[in-house]
């Protein structure tokens, strides 16, 4: 699994996004996922006919 170096103030905002015990990996995880839907939600927005 690739590795990532975060700087403070980045830990510091996810420290604020997280929940109880959520790890890094899973508010990152959900994070992506939600920049994920978001494209495509943006992407197939003038496909309505």
């Amino acid at each position: 699994m690739p590795k990532a170096h975060l700087d403070e103030e980045t830990i510091e905002r996810l420290d604020g996004l997280r929940t109880e015990d959520e790890s890094y990996d899973e508010i990152i995880n959900e994070l992506i996922d939600i920049y994920e839907a978001e494209e495509l939600t943006m992407f197939h927005g003038g496909d309505i006919e």
